[in-house]
């Protein structure tokens, strides 16, 4: 079985408070009541014969429905998901308004074993947040990210 890589973009900003990060709350029925582990980075899947970066492009223009900003790419590298999954995230500086984003939808089974399927949002909700909240709601792995962000914007 091949690894499963997701690639993404870290979009994050200056503010009178420190950085902050963009980050989507993950949409659907198993993440509607959760809060902390149920944020991350905008990102998605792809296959071995797409380059990363391009990966990274595609999927934020997918998740959040906006071109993705152009500005100096820094590589944050990949950690490894509690699933198994490779993720490999850049940080550009750029700022962006939440209430432009038209996420992408998927589809599954709901409620589970009812034959019936339904559309949820990839993200159904996206929002700036200092890099300590961002801390406590990120999917864990991910906090490895904000790490490397800090330690690239001191």
């Amino acid at each position: 079985m091949t690894q499963k890589r997701s690639a993404g973009l870290l979009l994050f900003r200056r503010g009178e408070n420190g950085v902050e990060v963009l980050l989507g709350h993950m949409g659907g029925p198993y993440f509607a009541k959760k809060d902390a582990g149920a944020w991350g980075v905008p990102k998605g899947e792809y296959e071995p014969d797409e380059p990363a970066w391009e990966a990274a492009r595609r999927e934020f223009r997918e998740e959040l429905g906006l071109a993705p900003p152009d500005g100096e790419a820094i590589a944050l590298g990949e950690v490894r998901q509690h699933n198994g999954k490779i993720v490999t995230v850049w940080a550009i500086e750029a700022d962006l308004d939440p209430a432009a984003v038209v996420p992408g939808t998927f589809t599954m089974e709901w409620p589970p074993r009812s034959g019936r399927t339904q559309e949820f949002p990839e993200l159904d909700r996206v929002a700036w947040l200092g890099v300590e909240r961002a801390r406590e709601l990120i999917v864990p792995a991910q906090a490895a990210f904000l790490d490397r962000l800090a330690e690239h914007s001191h």
